[in-house]
């Protein structure tokens, strides 16, 4: 019997398995794991009948035909998200917790299964996936350094963002194992400082150059940004976008990192804060668009649809 842990590279991914696996150990799994936006990884899982599968903060739509082969080879699929999922396959093997309220993560559905055991990891989770009040909301009654945990939630977060690996500061599962020997962020703010310290180096120099980038459009509904094609561009776009709408929430924000050797861009889009939907309604107008209601976005935008985007912003929000 093997047991496999699949879960998205970004924040929310990796502290919802932290949660589980300081619950439940499973030193033997095998990860499976990428960059924030590489979400199609069940094709890389080779599951047996009687495996154990967990799957967290990826789309089940995005992912539908190969979590279908691995139910009906007789694995056992526990799958937490809140992302789009089209259609639930009906499998007595598979154990589906799916939210999609634009106010909850997955961290915050594991919290729920764990009865809160590892609260403190899930408020930082709530903090890196752009959901404070969550956050602020679950921390109520506790003794929590609330700032220093929505800190560490945006620098994990903004490790996940790149176009490949390549770009990202840590591997998704090397961060994971990193976090694993600490029960509680505050353990990991004492004992993990050369890690933090790295993902705050590169963040604080990123964010830098994306405040200095070119805005491309402002209307009434909000703003798109465009940054250069830069590794630390693709590091920095989708924190930036969250660091844009705290601070405008009634506006919706699109960051556009350009990619030249293809002439397209990579867009990570925000609704306003103060009405988290209609992000993933505007990203699926394109192809390679997906995503929730509050945050999406599309893998590549091509030059010469750029104008179409910005109307279909416009008119979105």
């Amino acid at each position: 019997m093997t047991s496999y842990d699949v879960f998205n590279g970004d924040a929310d991914g990796i502290l919802s398995l932290l949660q589980m696996r300081l619950s439940d150990p499973r030193p033997g799994a095998q990860l499976v794991t990428g960059r924030k936006r590489d979400i199609k990884l069940l094709d890389r899982i080779d599951a047996k009948a009687g495996d154990f599968v967990t799957v967290l903060d990826i789309s089940m739509k995005s992912n539908a035909e190969d979590l279908q082969r691995i139910l009906e080879v007789g694995a056992n699929v526990f799958y937490v998200d809140h992302h789009n999922s089209g259609a639930i396959p009906d499998y007595p093997n598979l154990n589906a917790i799916i939210d999609l309220s634009p106010e909850t993560c997955t961290a915050m559905l594991i919290d729920t299964c764990l009865e809160g055991a590892h609260r403190a990891w899930a408020v930082t989770a709530a903090f890196g996936d752009n959901f404070p009040k969550l956050a602020q909301s679950k921390a109520r009654g506790q003794d929590l350094p609330l700032d220093a945990l929505n800190r560490l939630g945006m620098l994990i977060n903004y490790n996940g963002y790149g176009e490949s690996i390549d770009d990202l500061l840590f591997h998704p599962k090397d961060l994971y194992l990193s976090l694993l020997p600490y029960i509680t962020p505050m353990q990991f703010l004492d004992g993990g400082r050369k890690i933090y310290q790295a993902l705050e180096q590169g963040y604080e120099t990123d964010l830098a150059n994306a405040k200095a980038a070119k805005i491309l459009d402002t209307s009434h509904v909000g703003r798109i940004i465009l940054l250069p094609d830069a590794a630390g561009s693709r590091r920095i776009s989708g924190v930036f976008g969250n660091d844009l709408a705290q601070k405008n929430p009634a506006k919706a924000h699109a960051i556009l990192t350009e990619n030249t050797r293809d002439k397209s861009y990579l867009v990570s889009l925000r609704a306003p804060l103060s009405k988290r939907e209609g992000a993933d309604r505007l990203a699926l107008q394109f192809d390679t668009g997906g995503g929730r209601a509050a945050a999406a976005g599309i893998n590549r935008l091509p030059y010469d649809a750029l104008d179409t985007f910005i109307q279909a912003f416009r008119k979105a929000f």
